[in-house]
């Protein structure tokens, strides 16, 4: 049986910012339901009326815009190619639903870059692209000026979680890209850091 890392596609990763000229790979990684029920990575950035009212189409649209007027809002990973997953991140301050989050209030004063979602194509799950994501987003972050990054998470005590519910990345896949904890206000939301 081949390992994770020897399995086709994964020798040969790289990972580039979501530019204007990469959104149509960014459509086809998310397909017609914007990833997950017309997310299309939104969840963070918007108050949840809103967020609900303009699910699907106007989410893209919110979306592209961001990816239109820059900087751009996450990196892609390719496969050979092909685009086969996603991490989006960036200032803590671009990601309103955070302040509105108990939870995940800030831990201190400092500036801090957020990682908010995660989302790896289907054949490409459970081979540790979350983890090179999450590596290749701690380059990216330091080369744009940022010296902490920060995600939010879950702790699945209780065993496997579907994947819709794991967007925000599971705390093995952090502690592996070399993230620690810093604060828990809630027993299955943690935040972590690491130092850049």
């Amino acid at each position: 049986m081949k390992s994770a890392a020897s399995k086709p596609g994964l020798s040969r990763l790289a990972f580039r910012p979501l530019t204007p000229s990469r959104w149509p790979d960014l459509e086809a990684l998310f397909g017609e339901r914007g990833a997950c029920g017309g997310c299309w990575c939104m969840w963070w950035r918007l108050e949840r009326a809103r967020f609900n009212r303009q699910r699907g189409p106007g989410n893209k649209r919110a979306l592209k815009r961001i990816v239109k007027n820059g900087p751009p809002p996450g990196l892609l990973a390719y496969a050979g190619g092909r685009p086969v997953g996603w991490c989006a991140l960036g200032p803590r301050a671009s990601y309103s639903a955070l302040e509105r989050a108990r939870t995940l209030k800030p831990v201190d004063e400092k500036p801090v870059w957020s990682v908010v979602c995660f989302f790896v194509a289907r054949g490409f799950r459970g081979r540790e692209l979350s983890v090179k994501l999450l590596k290749a987003a701690a380059a990216y972050a330091r080369r744009r000026g940022a010296r902490i990054l920060e995600g939010y998470p879950v702790d699945p005590r209780s065993g496997r979680w579907a994947d819709p519910f794991v967007y925000t990345g599971t705390v093995s896949v952090f502690r592996r890209a070399g993230f620690r904890e810093v604060a828990r206000r809630s027993a299955t939301r943690p935040i972590l850091r690491r130092s850049l």
